[in-house]
Order: structure tokens, then sequence, then C-alpha cells
């Protein structure tokens, strides 16, 4: 029987870079995967006629351009294109346009607050410091904090370096930033509700927190310090849908020599001697690996598919205590057409842009306190973009479609399964707050999917549908993820790796965490590097 040099668990867009880079320092890779598409949660799906869904994620940003050019994802046909700025919807008829040239976006705060619009300028340069802060580390490995060897003193040695650079005064609100909430954070800028409202939304986005909670003001710098041709905090649509990306790097994984293996679910990860030999398949097949590298989240790999017994007992606790909480829907809807938006300007971009249907982050508050009590929002906050304003491939001509982000959606209705006719009371919530400001929007509808935690659950593998693969707090970044201790890649069994998004630097399609782990991977096996460090800001 043969035996690979590695097996990677997933072909989700993590999964398939660390196999892309593994192939491409000439080792034997297959990638297997459970469904019979790749792309866990980057995938377009045809669910309806000639419509193309991402029904998953729909936006491109955190990618790595340092990942792009290093595995030439151009030559696979990945495009990325970018779409301009945010509009916040109003109850009273108003709206609030975010553009990403700086002179319009203060123009536009002067509409509400000169206070606000004055701030702006010290908003976004102290926001970009912080970004620049943590961009600086997504492509290296978190040192550990409790270790001697020379690497590890010296990655903790550059952190400290960075902190130093920055005087008394910034180190010290570099520390109180990490800690904050994104409504504290957004209350010393601005005094006009539904600005902040706006600059919110970036701070809950896939987190089962709320804007008054501790740690979701770095929540929204992760969203922010992504970039699209070089613009950092911009955002943008792969072409054909977010599948695209996915579908570059399998394509530079498969030119490696990489194989690829769909309708293929692991069952077990086999342990023998206290190491891995391999995989058993979900139809009983077994796959014989040298080591293993699993992109599924961590309690999915350990609590699920690894026998207790091959694991230390404090490792498995700590996983067991993991938080992974679900608290994101997700509606994809085509149109027969694009529907209007009374409150923008006839032929306004902000018809390109992302869309909220939220205006206070008090209202916001509101949302997550439904999620508490088990429910899903009944006044959400929706994220919706229409991708096919840009990109017409992804629809018949003439027609659009639209993708709904939700917050707040739990896992579980009161903590049991979700019925059908909740699911389409879920649907109606977002399809009529959307329609509070379209008055077309219903009538253009032709087709809708309903996705919640449970659902993403189901399809991908992604425990509580959790799309970051655990939440992005404190005690859960750099060296505490996903547990102290085994935050560089490595399991706690001999040929264990680990590269999804529950590890450094978390989750998003960025494709980080799948690049670092190949890197460990190769020194560990003395292989020419083949993985790209941090170029730097320019």
């Amino acid at each position: 029987m043969k035996t690979y040099d590695a097996i990677v668990v997933g072909a989700g867009h993590n999964g398939l870079t660390n196999a892309a880079f593994l192939a491409k320092a000439g080792l034997d890779v297959v990638c297997v995967e459970k469904n019979d598409y790749i792309g866990g949660a980057s995938v377009s799906r045809n669910l309806h006629e000639d419509w193309i869904y991402s029904n998953c994620s729909y936006v491109c940003s955190l990618l790595r351009p340092e990942i792009y050019r290093a595995l030439e994802l151009h030559r696979h046909g990945l495009q990325v294109t970018p779409y301009g700025g945010s509009v916040t919807f109003m109850e009273n008829g108003d709206y609030f346009g975010s553009y990403h040239d700086p002179h319009v976006a203060q123009r536009e705060m002067a509409r509400f607050s000169r206070h606000d619009a004055d701030s702006y300028e010290r908003y976004s340069a102290d926001t970009m410091r912080q970004c620049r802060l943590i961009r600086d580390f997504l492509l290296r490995t978190a040192p550990d904090p409790t270790s001697f060897r020379p690497r590890d003193l010296l990655e903790l040695l550059a952190i400290g370096k960075k902190f130093m650079e920055m005087g008394e005064d910034r180190m010290y609100e570099t520390i109180r930033f990490w800690t904050m909430s994104v409504s504290e954070y957004l209350d010393e800028y601005f005094e006009t509700p539904v600005i902040k409202a706006a600059m919110s939304g970036s701070g809950i986005i896939g987190t089962a927190l709320g804007v008054h909670s501790p740690g979701t003001a770095y929540v929204l710098l992760h969203h922010y310090m992504g970039d699209v041709d070089g613009n950092v905090g911009s955002w943008g649509y792969a072409r054909g849908g977010m599948g695209g990306v996915a579908k570059a790097i399998a394509g530079a994984f498969q030119s490696y020599g990489g194989e690829i293996r769909t309708d293929s679910g692991v069952d077990k990860i086999i342990v023998k001697n206290g190491k891995t030999t391999g995989v058993a398949l979900e139809n009983g097949e077994e796959i014989n690996g040298r080591l293993v590298v699993s992109a599924m989240d961590v309690k999915r790999t350990f609590l699920t598919c690894m026998d207790k017994s091959d694991l230390p007992e404090e490792f498995y606790n700590r996983v067991e205590n993991f938080k992974i909480r679900g608290s994101s829907g997700k509606l994809n809807i085509a149109l027969d057409g694009m529907p209007t938006f009374p409150a923008l300007p006839e032929g306004s971009s902000l018809y390109h842009s992302d869309m909220h249907f939220i205006d206070t982050p008090e209202r916001m508050e509101r949302a997550y306190d439904d999620w508490k009590e088990g429910t899903w929002s009944k006044d959400p906050y929706v994220d919706m973009v229409i991708p096919t304003t840009i990109d017409p491939t992804m629809a018949p001509p003439g027609k659009h479609f639209m993708s709904c982000f939700i917050q707040y959606c739990p896992h579980k209705i009161e903590g049991r399964d979700w019925t059908t006719e909740e699911k389409d009371q879920f649907a109606q919530t977002v399809i009529d707050q959307i329609g509070n400001y379209s008055p077309d929007f219903k009538d253009l509808i032709v087709h809708y999917e309903v996705r919640t935690p449970q659902t993403i659950e189901e399809e991908i593998g992604i425990t509580e549908g959790n799309i970051f693969h655990g939440e992005l707090t404190m005690d859960q970044l750099l060296f505490n993820r996903p547990v102290p201790g085994y935050a560089q890649y490595r399991g706690p069994v001999g040929g264990l790796y680990m590269c999804g998004s529950s590890t450094h630097p978390g989750g998003g399609v960025m494709a980080a965490p799948g690049a670092n782990a190949a890197r460990e991977i190769l020194a560990d096996l003395r292989r020419p590097n083949t993985v790209p460090e941090n170029f730097g800001d320019d």
C-alpha cells in the first residue's frame, strides 16, 4: 500500500495552501475532502439554475499577498476586484456612506457631525498603526513564551522591540486597544450613532460577542488588516465567487504534483505508538502517511477524529473548553433584477458597496441579546453585498445575486435543532429588514438559500458553524491559539500538525495558518522552505 509523505485533511483554503507549499517542496501530498467539491467555506456553488452562490464566505481581502505571489495564483485564474466603501441605511430614510477616499469620507461625516469629521484622520491613523503592528506577525509562527529555544527568544525579542519602538504612550494605548470593546474604542473618536454603527459591524462579524463585549476592538482590526491591490482595509470580489480562491490554490497544488480526493471524509486519524500513521476514511479505507495535517477546527480534529486515550489529558480538557460558538447566519438570494434603495442618489457608487441595515450600536446590542436568549435576532445586523454589480458571471444577464451575512443567528434554537419553519422565519426576518429600505426588493426574489450555523456545521464540518474556527479573543490569540503550548502548528502526538483557522492568526480567507504550518513542517523535515515570510508594509 502506498505511503504518502503527507496527508492533508480538508480541502478548504488553508488545507489547500498547506498542501501546495508542501508539494512545492517536493513532498508527495494528498488532500482529502469529505464533500464532492473543494473549498470548504470558500466555495462557489450552482444551487439555482444559472446563478452562482458564494454560499459561505462572500468577500475577499485577508488573503495574504505574499501567498498570492508565491503560489502564482494569477496563473491559476484568481482575480479579485475591489469594491467601494459601504453604506448604512437609517430608519429616518437617510443613509451614511463610507468611502475609501479620505476627503470624501470626511465630507460625508461632516453631514452629521463636524466633530466626527475632524476626528476621522486621528481614528484612521491610530487604527492603521495597530494594523501595521499585527500584520507583521501574520506570516510568522507565534513564539512559545515558556520556551528557551533560540528561535522563540528571538521572536519574543522582535515583539518586544516593536512595543519599545512605540514609546510609553502608544504602548499603553495598544494594550488598552487589544482588551477594549469596539463600542468603547469608537466612543473615543465619534459622537454620531450611525457613524459608530457603521464602523462597529467589523467588530462583531463572525463572533459570539456584542459591540460592548471586551476584545471586539481587536475583531474590528482583524477585518481591517487585509488589502486588495495594496490598499490596506479594502475588500473585493473574487471573480466567479469565493470558490475562485480555492480553485486557484488547488490549481497551484496540482501543478506541483499534488493529489486531491473528494468524497473522502476522515473518520479517524490513526495513531500507533504515539505517532500518526495515516487516516481511516468514513468508507472504511485507510490511507497511510508519514505525517497528517488537519485543516479541520481544533474540536473536530481532537474530540471527534481522534481517540481520547491518544491525547494528553490536560490538552484534551483545554480543547474541550476552546470557545467556538456559532453566531452567524447566511442568506443567499437570486434576484430577477437590481433592487432600488430610495435613500441613495440615482447612480450612486454605493450600489456597488457593502450595505448595512442597522443604524445604532444600541440596536446592534439588542440583536446580540436575542442570541443570548437562544434565538435569532429579530432586528438583525445584516451585512449585504451584490457581487453581480461588478462580476456579472455569477448570474444570468440582467439578473443579480445577493449575499447576506447576519448577526446574530445561534447554532441551536434554545438548545435544540432548528426546524424547517424556524429557518423560514429567520429568512423572512432578514428579507423584511432589507425590504424596509428597498420597496421592490421582495418582488425581485427568485430563490433563496438559508444557512444557519447548524447548516454550516453539517455541510462543511466546522464546529457550531463558527466561521473563524474559534473566538478571536485575547485568551485565544497568538501563543494561546488554539491552546497554550500548541500554538506552533504541531499536535500532541508525533507526525500530527494543525493548519486550520483554529491556529494563529485565526479565521477569514487568509491562508496564513496553512502557510505557516507548512513552514514548520518543512523545518522539521529539514526540507528547503517554500513559504514566504512577511514582506512588510511599504
